[in-house]
């Protein structure tokens, strides 16, 4: 059984991965078995699905809007990943898990982890999630109902792009079997936390 300290603010894990790798499905797994962290809800600018919730999948805005934050200094980080699509992590966001007492989780793309990770450094830990294989990847992000032709391009230029990076990050995690992932993540977010939370109390 693992313990850790009863503060947590300060301590953030982010998952960062290509589109359709699987990272989303390892943040939902940590947030349900353990309740220190919370989910750090990313700013963005594109057209909210159907099934997604205002202030819990994203904090919908214009364009507009998303510039002025940006005038105003109110982001930690943020992106153009397409055009005018904008994604961000608003220090409000930040501030408001860190004050309940709570870590914070991301799940959020590569050029952000990154940033985040320069902006916080040893308080922040970074896992990269792999696909087992190119092909694989692709079948997935084909097999989504959201994608059309030309958005599904987007995301695998993007794609090629981002495998560049994954020895940027603190850990990898390949996801093929999602049983053994799950329970990398599990070990690998774990031991992170023992060890942050040991340094806190010395």
């Amino acid at each position: 059984m693992i313990e850790f300290a009863k503060k947590n603010n300060g301590k953030m894990v982010v998952f960062t991965a290509p589109s359709g790798a699987g990272k989303t499905t390892l943040v939902r797994h940590l947030l349900s078995k353990w309740d220190i962290f919370d989910f750090s809800v990313s700013a963005a600018t594109r057209p909210k699905r159907d099934y997604e919730t205002e202030g819990k999948d994203y904090y919908f805005m214009s364009v507009d809007q998303f510039k002025n934050k940006v005038k105003n200094n109110e982001f930690v980080e943020w992106e153009e990943v397409y055009e005018n699509h904008f994604y961000g992590t608003l220090h409000s966001e930040v501030d408001r898990i860190w004050n309940n007492g709570k870590a914070i989780i991301f799940d959020i793309d590569v050029i952000g982890a990154m940033n985040l990770k320069k902006h916080y450094g040893e308080t922040c830990f970074t896992v990269f999630v792999k696909p087992p294989s190119i092909e694989i990847l692709y079948a997935r992000l084909k097999s989504r109902a959201t994608e059309t032709p030309e958005s599904l391009a987007k995301r695998i230029e993007k794609v090629n792009r981002e495998l560049i990076y994954e020895n940027s990050f603190d850990a990898i995690i390949v996801n093929d079997e999602l049983n053994i992932a799950l329970r990398e993540a599990e070990i690998l977010v774990g031991n992170f936390m023992q060890n942050s939370s040991a340094s806190a109390n010395k």
